[in-house]
């Protein structure tokens, strides 16, 4: 497991308890582990006293939340429509190629998690590409290479 019991244990506590802030909850635990693991959503489901699956449910229908190590820098190029017809596309290759992974994949060295999302909300600056929440307007592949490298 990646967290001790204690640390979820004081997590749960934290919110009370109560399983309305599962969603909370499962914040913090990914917040600390960077992920969720399986172990971690039992023992929540465990002591909040409610089934396995309302938390795998939850852990899975937000897009926030991942089942799988994800690295430490996370990487998100917009393919949305408008972001696609500016060359999204290309700036989410070179990503791909430099950090020698596909999208929806993690490096070894758990370094990046490289993931195309439809949408970031800021259509004007396309293409849009966020790392660790910083936004970047107008990247082409080579402005990609350099934020990249600038990790």
């Amino acid at each position: 497991m990646t967290m001790d019991l204690a640390k979820i244990d004081a997590v749960i506590e934290k919110h009370r308890y109560e399983d309305r802030w599962l969603v909370g909850i499962l914040q913090d635990i990914q917040r600390e582990a960077n992920y969720l693991p399986q172990e971690c959503l039992e023992y929540v489901a465990e002591r909040l006293g409610i089934s396995e699956s309302r938390v795998y449910g939850v852990a899975t229908f937000y897009k926030a939340f991942s089942l799988t190590p994800r690295g430490k820098h996370v990487v998100q190029v917009c393919l949305g429509t408008a972001c696609h017809v500016r060359g999204g596309q290309h700036v989410l290759a070179r990503c791909e190629k430099q950090l020698g992974i596909r999208s929806g994949e993690t490096t070894e060295d758990l370094e990046y998690t490289l993931q195309r999302v439809n949408c970031l909300g800021a259509c004007a600056l396309g293409p849009i590409m966020v790392v660790d929440g910083v936004y970047h307007g107008k990247v082409t592949p080579r402005k990609a290479s350099a934020i990249l490298q600038g990790r």
